[in-house]
């Protein structure tokens, strides 16, 4: 192999692997982008975040899941009420309704992992699954973001830099 074939298919890999975001899908459920925040030493609760949109034409519910480094994984709400916030868990389960997307992000509904066996670090990858009451399981990978992050850092921004823009031939290959 010539030495910029190496260097092409290399490049090529590497696209690859970084276009593949993380998206799931269950039935007529579309998952984008499992992530959650890092945790302090010693902390026992963690929380999870994603969008979930229903393309089918029926609703369906998320009841919850399981996380690979919790005990258990509950969907809640949390509000502000006179400047108290209230973390609830949401009774029967969160709808999605047909055509919707829901967002579950910081400060409104989130998945809460009980039981941390062990801190989140940023960068790690945890795996866990999502229950749904029409469309069943499926397995999705969390994302570990900073402490106090309020969104998912996009895809580009997240990636290591590989150096490889600075190669001949390869200034627009990122």
């Amino acid at each position: 192999m010539k030495p910029n074939s190496v260097v092409f298919a290399l490049a090529a890999s590497l696209l690859a692997t970084g276009a593949m975001a993380q998206q799931y899908k269950v039935g007529p459920l579309e998952i984008d982008h499992p992530w959650s925040r890092a945790t302090p030493k010693g902390a026992k609760t963690g929380a999870g975040y994603l969008s979930i949109k229903n393309t089918g034409s029926t609703p369906d519910r998320l009841l919850g899941g399981s996380f690979a480094d919790a005990g258990q994984v509950e969907v809640h709400h949390m509000t502000m009420d006179q400047g108290v916030m209230k973390m609830r868990p949401v009774s029967g389960g969160l709808e999605i309704k047909p055509g919707e997307t829901v967002e579950l992000k910081p400060d409104g509904y989130h998945l809460m992992f009980a039981g941390l066996k062990q801190p989140l670090k940023k960068g790690e990858q945890v795996d866990g699954t999502l229950q749904f009451e029409k469309s069943g399981t499926v397995q999705v990978q969390y994302t570990v973001e900073a402490v106090g992050q309020m969104a998912p850092m996009p895809e580009k921004a997240s990636k290591p830099d590989t150096g490889m823009q600075n190669m001949p031939g390869m200034k627009n290959m990122r």
